[in-house]
């Protein structure tokens, strides 16, 4: 279906080089004459909306752990109401795509626009201005003196150019591209359950492995911790502020920026390979700017970093000096400790992390407990025996995961050039819509597909 799409028979120029040519019988009008300023308050009864990159507007969980919750004033009185179908951007990321329709009445942070918008179908118009060539024009209207932190200013918006099509061909997008993008959707869910069975079965290797060791008719003890369960006779149990050094607070080291990491909450340990973390790198170095490097803690080489807030329990091994914020905890290895080893059993004990080490009034995890938290110890000359074992096992199972993530990115590489090419009028639709079946939605169960993460992130609200 896809591939049968071709260009409309004529085309007239848009005025915008992001644009390009447009269909001829394609309206095109500033965004001023289609918008309207809302300024209405006082509705604290309605329900807190959020704005994401991902996702567009949407109503705000108070009880969802997978959402990032900034904090919510007492006094909701000042927060601006966006009626069901108004657009509402948050001007510090516009840049980004952070806008979007809002699906009914609520209230949303002072510091955003909230508009009336004049279009026949307000499903077009999100998609067309939360597209790539759009996120191109938002960013030219935006301006400010900090990376990262621009602000959509009033007379730069009103000048970008909307493209707008007949009402009814605005539906025969919105469609089309619904169909087109559950059908991409569903690819990568599967590909993304795909990654979690292996994963799920490198996490199995590793958890034998650490907890019994590579001889299956060795004698056991009882370790005394619920989540080892008997250990290996001849191994002992150190608690982890006996087996590292717990870096924490300011250091006075050279900073240096370009660290790289292992990848991903769990990953495959790759003996003389380093891959880089996309997580740590992506979630910090925007703090570390904003901050400034004063208010960083600079880790050296070959330390053993873990999150403490956000992606608790997260943990990596730097391969250079690096600085982090100080939601990043670092453990070095005490003598006749192996590093990868370490970390392997800092792999297997994060699902007790949040049981054995609760977090405190800030939403950070409490160190002091995680000190207190036991681990196995063989021998070093077993420990650096296991770690040999697990990166042969399990070595394949990570080139496999590799692949099907990069088959994930082009999916959604490919899913945002088509989406760009339709509602610019670079692919006519009208017939394959008109051809089209029900749309299905997409199953209650299943996790959402958005742009999450070229970081691995989790969906965030982008607040001002």
């Amino acid at each position: 279906m896809i591939e049968r799409l071709k260009p409309y028979p004529e085309y007239k120029d848009s005025g915008s080089r992001w644009l390009a040519e447009v269909p001829l019988h394609w309206g095109v009008h500033n965004l001023r004459t289609l918008i309207r300023s809302r300024n209405e308050r006082n509705r604290a009864d309605f329900p807190l909306l959020s704005v994401a990159r991902e996702k567009g507007v949407f109503v705000r969980s108070l009880t969802d752990v997978n959402e990032n919750h900034n904090a919510i004033p007492e006094d909701l009185s000042n927060y601006k109401v966006a009626r069901a179908g108004n657009l509402v951007i948050n001007k510090m990321k516009a840049w980004q795509g952070s806008m979007g329709i809002a699906p009914c009445d609520g209230i949303v942070s002072p510091a955003y626009f909230v508009f009336n918008f004049n279009i026949a179908n307000s499903a077009y118009g999100q998609t067309l201005l939360r597209s790539k060539p759009y996120v191109a024009h938002f960013g030219q209207a935006s301006d400010g003196v900090r990376v990262g932190q621009w602000d959509l200013t009033i007379s730069g918006m009103r000048q970008i150019p909307v493209l707008v099509p007949p009402p009814e061909e605005q539906a025969a997008i919105v469609r089309f591209l619904d169909h087109a993008t559950q059908r991409l959707d569903k690819a990568i869910r599967a590909k993304r359950k795909t990654i979690a069975l292996l994963n799920e079965q490198k996490q199995a290797i590793i958890h034998r492995v650490v907890t019994r060791g590579l001889d299956p008719d060795v004698p056991l003890k009882d370790s005394g911790i619920p989540w080892l369960g008997q250990i290996p006779a001849h191994w002992e149990i150190r608690r982890v502020k006996q087996a590292t050094q717990i870096l924490r607070g300011k250091f006075s080291h050279r900073p240096r920026n370009d660290a790289s990491l292992y990848d991903g909450p769990y990953p495959f340990i790759q003996t003389g390979a380093v891959a880089k973390a996309k997580k740590f790198i992506t979630n910090y170095k925007q703090t570390l700017n904003q901050k400034g490097l004063s208010v960083s803690k600079m880790f050296p080489a070959g330390t053993l970093v873990m999150t403490i807030a956000a992606n608790i329990g997260d943990v990596a091994i730097l391969n250079f000096d690096a600085c982090f914020p100080d939601s990043i905890v670092g453990f070095v290895p005490a003598g006749k400790i192996d590093r990868d080893f370490l970390y392997l059993a800092f792999c297997c004990m994060k699902p007790e992390l949040l049981r054995e080490a609760p977090v405190n009034t800030q939403g950070n995890l409490n160190v002091e407990r995680i000190g207190a938290m036991g681990i196995p110890l063989p021998s070093l000359e077993e420990q650096t025996g296991i770690v040999r074992y697990v990166d042969s096992e399990t070595s394949s199972l990570g080139s496999v995961v590799s692949r099907i993530e990069r088959e994930i990115e082009l999916l959604r590489e490919y899913r945002t050039r088509l989406i760009a090419d339709v509602v610019t009028g670079k692919l006519d639709v009208r017939e394959a819509a008109a051809r089209l079946p029900e749309v299905e939605s997409a199953p209650a169960d299943e996790p959402e597909l958005a742009e999450m993460e070229e970081s691995g992130e989790e969906l965030t609200e982008e607040n001002a």
